[in-house]
Order: C-alpha cells, then sequence, then structure tokens
C-alpha cells in the first residue's frame, strides 16, 4: 500500500477526522493522527495484513516551544516484509504553568520496542503514556527535578553539592 491508500484506509477504519493533517513534502511523508486514537491506530496498522508495520523503529518525543505551548509524539513505523516506512505525529496543547504532564496513550502494547523509547520521552521531556506498564526514568537519576530537554527547562547551579558548569 502506498501513503494514500494508508490514509484511506485510515479514513474509512476510523472516520474523517482520524486525520489531523498531513505533509507529503520532504524524504518521508507523515500523517498527524488524533492523539485519543494514536494506540487504535497503530494497532491497525500493525495487524491489517494489507500494510503490517510490525516494527516501530523509533519514537520521538518533541516540544514544539514555549510560544506553542504544544508537546507531540513521532512514531517511526516499519514493515519489514513490505519493505514500507510511515511517520504517524500526534499533538496536544499543554499549559507548561500546570503541575500535570502532556499525556498521550501508550504504544507498548502494540510494539514492545515502545517501551524504553516512551520511557525516554517521559524523563527527558514529561511526556506522559497513559497505560504504559513501566512508566519511570531510564536515564536520569530517580531525584532529578524537571526534563531536562524542555525548551522551559531551568538548569539547577548543582546536583547533590556538585556545581554543574554550563
Amino acid at each position: 500500500m502506498d501513503f494514500t491508500e494508508i490514509k484511506r484506509l485510515l479514513i474509512e477504519k476510523f472516520g474523517e477526522d482520524v486525520i489531523v493533517n498531513e505533509q507529503t513534502e520532504g524524504l518521508q511523508p507523515s500523517l498527524t493522527i488524533r492523539p485519543e486514537l494514536i494506540a487504535d491506530v497503530c494497532l491497525e496498522l500493525r495487524d491489517n495484513e494489507k500494510t503490517y508495520f510490525d516494527f516501530l523503529s523509533c519514537l520521538s518525543g518533541v516540544d514544539y516551544g514555549v510560544e506553542q505551548q504544544k508537546m507531540g509524539v513521532v512514531y517511526h513505523l516499519a514493515s519489514i516484509p513490505y519493505k514500507k516506512q510511515l511517520t504517524l505525529k500526534v499533538e496536544k496543547e499543554f499549559d507548561r504553568s500546570s503541575d500535570s504532564l502532556p499525556s498521550f496513550p501508550t504504544v507498548s502494547n502494540v510494539w514492545r520496542t515502545a517501551d524504553w523509547h516512551e520511557r525516554e520521552a517521559y524523563d527527558l521531556l514529561g511526556i506522559d503514556f497513559e497505560g504504559h506498564p513501566d512508566l519511570r526514568r531510564i536515564l536520569l537519576p530517580d531525584d532529578w527535578e524537571g526534563h531536562p530537554l524542555r525548551k522551559d527547562y531551568k538548569t539547577a547551579a548543582e546536583y547533590k553539592g556538585i556545581k554543574i558548569d554550563y
């Protein structure tokens, strides 16, 4: 299936509003999916015999900047038998002044590779993945304050008595 056929398949299965945006320029086209449907869309793309995206090669969190007040996740899918790739995105506005984290459904139940990718996005960007079986820090110490890849992150002067020079 090509990009247009995959798009048509998703619209037939989930309705017209499943796709929020599409980008066809560049090296790899992408579809921006309604956040609440991402897990169902991924399951369909994995299990459908016409697409069979059997591998999540990468999942990345994105901070679109303080001005936009938006976070997102990018999913790079691969169908090894069909030699196809697809990029999916989800985005959500959130209030940075709030203590709550931006949240998206986990896809770790669709692809096991998502487990550690989602933990990394949580650790470094503070993105919560609803339903993740073990969402905790993976790179930073448990007592680290904040999420250092956020655009609004304030670097501490010291950590456990050790001065941090930047």
